[in-house]
């Protein structure tokens, strides 16, 4: 197999067993536009003549880069049912590293984007092993110097981070991102958490069966009495991401339409805070939360209030990237003084080491807190033409992770962090 440019092998032209690219490396070829499609052909051809876990788990990937997850998440679960073990990086400074993180079968969405995170640190060796809630063998654990536990909170990932939990009970390395902890950054748990901290502002977020959706639509009753506030509301099926299937709903016909297009059986349920500000525009923050200090991923401003990124808005202006430039450049003196007791409260009350959210600043100066996970996706793969300021941003966020694990490894810092 070859490497051109980008980073991504090409066909397998010999019957040899395949070395996993792993997400890094697929997802950074997806973003910049390459063909996926040759490679995952290939992939599969490899995989018709050897049973090959490490063939089956990067096909798993192409097809999720690819927008099929169904197929993807099949040909994940047969990887998984050949080999749990995998290791995705070796290190190539001396001594190693020895990172087990710890996952959860899922897509893109169902652990922390580690590889993302740790692609240029060189004396790192990643050990993968994923938990899927059935019993293990009573086998030791991959040799380990840290533990990360990957698997964001979910109802899918509920019963592998209570094994997980159970499991790294007794162990005598660090372990990182305790299991127990992760349970909080669901919905409807944040709000409890911190929905009521001071410099805090959060929708009263409920889950609400579509049964009682229904009634409510119907006008049955208002849903004002399942939730703190009134119409608008926000409203999501349960276990969505990126804004599939988000809306907001302005009164019962609305909302009864909305009920007729989505089939789910749960739904996320919440107030509408209009966070625009004085120019009409919305800024929404991607920040993580690295042993408790604040690292900005990405700003993203829009006209409309669901904001993505990056979007067509971002890349047709270009005061807005400066805007965001600005932002990263002064995160530490303005924003993160200005919220000081509202990050303090997201790091004490998680209990987490790394965590992330996304937020605004409502009018009233108070930081708005949209969403608690461990696993949204952060990267360094936005074009550098476009914006140059976001990989040495993104760099120092890899930077801050990596000495978090040397420290937490008890090792001294080297010069050998990403960069």
């Amino acid at each position: 197999m070859t490497i051109d440019e980008s980073g991504l092998t090409g066909a397998a032209t010999q019957p040899q067993l395949h070395q996993p690219l792993g997400l890094a490396v697929l997802l950074r070829a997806g973003l910049a536009g390459t063909d996926l499609t040759p490679l995952g052909q290939s992939l599969l051809e490899l995989t018709e003549r050897h049973d090959d876990p490490c063939a089956l788990l990067d096909l798993s990937l192409v097809l999720q880069i690819k927008q099929q997850r169904d197929a993807a998440l099949a040909v994940q679960d047969l990887a998984l049912r050949l080999r749990r073990h995998y290791r995705l990086k070796d290190a190539t400074t001396a001594p190693p590293l020895r990172l087990l993180v710890l996952k959860a079968p899922g897509d893109l969405q169902a652990n922390t984007p580690i590889e993302c995170v740790l692609e240029g640190a060189d004396d790192l060796q990643l050990e993968v092993l994923y938990l899927t809630g059935e019993p293990l063998a009573d086998t030791p654990l991959p040799e380990h110097d840290l533990i990360f536990v990957a698997p964001s909170a979910s109802d899918e990932n509920a019963g592998v981070l209570a094994q997980m939990a159970s499991l790294v009970q007794g162990s005598e390395r660090r372990v990182l991102n305790r299991p127990e902890r992760i349970g909080s950054t669901l919905r409807e748990t944040a709000y409890a958490l911190l929905g009521e901290a001071p410099g805090i502002c959060m929708a009263h977020t409920v889950r609400v069966p579509r049964a009682r959706l229904l009634d409510a639509a119907a006008g049955a009753f208002e849903p004002s009495s399942l939730v703190k506030g009134d119409y608008p509301f926000i409203v999501r099926p349960v276990g969505s991401h990126a804004g599939q299937g988000l809306v907001r709903v302005a009164d019962r016909a609305e909302l009864a339409r909305y009920l007729e297009d989505h089939t789910a059986e749960e739904y996320y349920l919440a107030p509408f805070i209009d966070y625009s500000d004085a120019d009409g525009l919305f800024r929404k923050y991607r920040i993580v939360l690295i042993e408790g200090r604040p690292f900005l991923c990405h700003m993203g401003i829009s006209s409309h209030w669901m904001v993505h990124y990056p979007y067509p808005e971002m890349l047709a202006h270009p005061e807005r990237r400066a805007e965001e430039a600005q932002m990263m450049a002064t995160l530490d003196e303005d924003f993160a003084r200005r919220h000081d007791q509202a990050l303090r409260a997201i790091a004490e009350a998680t209990g987490l080491d790394y965590v992330g959210f996304d937020c605004a600043e409502t009018r009233d100066g108070r930081l708005l807190v949209f969403e608690l996970a461990t696993a949204l996706v952060i990267h360094d793969m936005d074009d550098p033409q476009t914006f140059p300021y976001k990989r040495p941003q993104m760099h120092r966020v890899f930077a801050a992770f990596h000495a978090m694990l040397r420290r937490a490894a008890q090792r001294p810092e080297q010069g050998n962090a990403p960069a």
